[in-house]
C-alpha cells in the first residue's frame, strides 16, 4: 500500500481546518459581513463593523443612532478609525466617524453559543482605541470565547454637556455619550453575536482604567440592564482610581459653556458646526457624570442601595500603580496636600504614609496611590457581594514585566498601571518574556475566560482562587511570579479608607 505524501497530509489538514471555520458571510441586522482567517484557519476575524451611525454633523452630542442597512457583503477586514483624541489626533487617523467594533471567534458554527467578552479600553476618557495591538483578541478567542473590542467617543465628543443640550434632549441624552456608545455596542451584541457563535446570555464586559470605569458605570445605568451578565474591572472603578464622587450635570454644563466660549460659539448649533479638530483643541471631556437619567445617581450610591445591574465581578489592581502617574514631591508639599484633602483625618493618613523627609514622602506617595486604588477595587467587590446574590473575585497583580527593547517600561516602573493587560490578552509582542511571564499570562487568560464562561475563574490546573469575603483571609489572588491566594491591605489601611469613603462628600451639582 502506498503511503500518503507529506504535502498531501498538510493539504488535508489545512483543508479540514478551513472547512471547520465559521460559515460566511455572517448575517447581521444591518447586512452581511465577511471576515478573514487568523493565525490558524479556524480563527475568523472581523474588523471595522459599524455598530452605530457616524456621530457627525447634527448627530454630534446625540445618543448613538442605528446603522443604515447595506446591500451585498461588507468586507470586515480593516480596523475602523479611532475616535478623536489628543494633540494632533487627526494626524493619526482619528475621526468622529469611529463607532466600530471588532470580533474574534473560533466557533465552527453559529449554534455553538460560546461565552462573549466585550473589551472597553482605558485612557482617562480622552485617549485610547480598540485598535491597539495589545487588545488583539485572537489568543483569548482560542480558549473558547468570542471576543469583541469596541470604540467609544472620547473627550469633549464623548463626555460633554451644555444647557441647550439638556433642554433639547429633555435630559434624556444630555451627557455620557461615550457610555451610551458602550450600551449601543452591547445592544449590537444582543442582536448579532449569535451569528458568530456567541451566546448573548453570557456576556462579560471587561476593561482597564477608564475602561473599568465605564464597566462600573454600566453596572449603574438602567439603560444597560439585561445586556450583560458579568463584569471585570482592572485598575479603576466608577470614579477611576480614587475615592471621590462623579461630577453633576450643572458642573458639566458650565464646562460645556466654557468650551463654547473658547471656540467663539454662542449656541449649540454653532458648536455642532465647528470642525472636529477645533473642538478637540478647545478642551477635554468631563468623563461620566450624574445626569439624572443615564446615571441617575453616583454609582457608589447605586451599589450601596443594591440598585446596580448585579452580576459576578472580578476586579483588582497592580502593585506599582502609582509609578504610571506620580510626579516627584517634597515632604512639605505631600503634607500640605494630605491636610487639604483629608482634613481631620490627615494625622491618621500621615501615620500610615509618613513624610519625615522628601525621600520618605515620595515613597509614601506611591504607596498611598497603590493602596487607595486597591481599596477602591476591594470596595467594588464588597458592595457587589452585599447583595447576597453574586460572588466577587479580587486580584493583586505583583509581577514586574521585563524591560522592553530600548529599556522602555518594565522593571523601572515595576507592576505599574496597565502592566497586566498584555498578560490577560497573551500579547507578548516583542517583549522579552521568560517562561515565568508566559506561564503567568496563560494562567491569567484562563482565569478571565473561565470567569466569562461560568462566573467563577477557577478551573482545572489553576491554583484555587478564593471568592472575596471581607471577613476572611485569604480573600484575593496574588498574580505574580507565583500565583497564589493571599491578602494585601492591612486592617488599619482598610479602616482609614473606609472612614474617608463614608465621610459625607459635597453633593454633585
Amino acid at each position: 500500500m502506498r503511503s500518503t505524501p507529506f504535502w498531501a497530509l498538510v493539504t488535508l489538514a489545512v483543508g479540514g481546518a478551513a472547512a471547520a471555520a465559521l460559515d460566511e458571510p455572517v448575517r447581521l441586522d444591518t447586512g452581511l459581513v465577511s471576515g478573514f482567517a487568523g493565525s490558524s484557519p479556524e480563527m475568523r476575524i472581523f474588523k471595522g463593523i459599524p455598530f452605530a451611525a457616524p456621530p457627525v454633523g447634527n448627530l454630534r452630542w446625540r445618543a448613538p443612532q442605528p446603522v443604515a442597512h447595506w446591500d451585498g457583503v461588507r468586507k470586515a477586514d480593516q480596523l475602523g478609525p479611532i475616535c478623536m483624541q489628543g494633540t494632533g489626533g487627526g494626524a493619526r487617523g482619528a475621526s468622529e466617524d469611529c463607532l466600530y467594533l471588532n470580533v474574534w471567534t473560533a466557533a465552527k458554527t453559529a449554534s455553538e453559543r460560546r461565552p462573549v467578552m466585550l473589551w472597553i479600553y482605558g485612557g482617562g476618557y480622552n485617549v485610547g482605541s480598540a485598535s491597539q495591538p495589545d487588545y488583539d483578541g485572537e489568543a483569548l478567542a482560542k480558549k473558547g470565547v468570542v471576543i469583541v473590542t469596541i470604540n467609544y467617543r472620547l473627550g469633549a465628543f464623548g463626555f460633554f454637556s451644555h444647557p441647550e443640550l439638556t433642554k433639547e434632549s429633555d435630559r434624556r441624552e444630555a451627557a455620557n455619550f461615550g457610555l451610551l456608545d458602550a450600551v449601543a455596542a452591547l445592544r449590537w451584541v444582543q442582536k448579532n453575536i449569535a451569528g458568530f457563535g456567541g451566546d448573548p446570555k453570557r456576556v462579560t464586559i471587561f476593561g482597564e482604567s477608564a475602561g473599568a470605569g465605564l464597566v462600573a458605570n454600566l453596572m449603574a445605568t438602567p439603560q444597560a440592564r439585561g445586556l450583560f451578565q458579568r463584569a471585570i474591572g482592572e485598575s479603576s472603578s466608577w470614579t477611576t482610581a480614587s475615592i471621590s464622587r462623579l461630577r453633576g450635570l450643572a458642573d458639566a454644563e458650565r464646562a460645556g459653556v466654557k468650551l463654547g466660549e473658547t471656540l467663539g460659539a454662542n449656541s449649540l448649533a454653532e458648536l455642532r458646526a465647528q470642525p472636529a479638530e477645533a473642538v478637540l483643541q478647545a478642551g477635554r471631556g468631563t468623563g461620566p457624570i450624574i445626569d439624572g437619567v443615564i446615571l441617575p445617581e453616583d454609582a457608589g450610591s447605586a451599589f450601596a442601595a443594591g440598585k446596580q445591574n448585579s452580576g459576578a465581578v472580578l476586579v483588582g489592581s497592580n502593585k506599582d500603580e502609582g509609578t504610571f502617574f506620580a510626579r516627584p514631591t517634597t515632604a512639605e508639599k505631600f503634607i500640605e496636600q494630605s491636610r487639604r484633602r483629608f482634613g481631620d483625618q490627615a494625622d491618621a493618613f500621615l501615620k500610615l504614609y509618613p513624610a519625615g523627609s522628601d525621600e520618605e514622602a515620595n515613597t509614601s506617595q506611591l504607596a498611598a496611590f497603590r493602596d487607595e486604588m486597591a481599596w477602591v477595587m476591594r470596595n467594588w467587590a464588597r458592595l457587589e457581594t452585599k447583595t447576597g446574590k453574586t460572588k466577587a473575585y479580587v486580584y493583586y497583580f505583583t509581577h514586574e514585566p521585563p524591560a522592553a527593547p530600548g529599556g522602555k517600561g518594565g522593571r523601572g516602573r515595576g507592576a505599574t498601571h496597565t502592566a497586566e493587560i498584555p498578560y490577560v490578552f497573551q500579547a507578548q509582542g516583542n517583549r522579552p518574556w521568560t517562561d515565568v511571564d508566559r506561564q503567568l499570562s496563560d494562567s491569567m487568560s484562563s482565569y478571565w475566560v473561565n470567569f466569562a464562561a461560568n462566573g467563577d475563574p477557577n478551573g482545572k490546573g489553576l491554583p484555587k482562587w478564593p471568592a472575596f469575603d471581607e471577613n476572611k483571609a485569604p480573600n484575593l489572588m496574588v498574580l505574580g511570579d507565583k500565583v497564589e491566594a493571599g491578602t494585601w491591605l492591612t486592617p488599619a489601611q482598610v479602616a482609614f479608607y473606609q472612614a474617608y469613603y463614608d465621610k459625607p462628600k459635597e453633593a454633585a451639582q
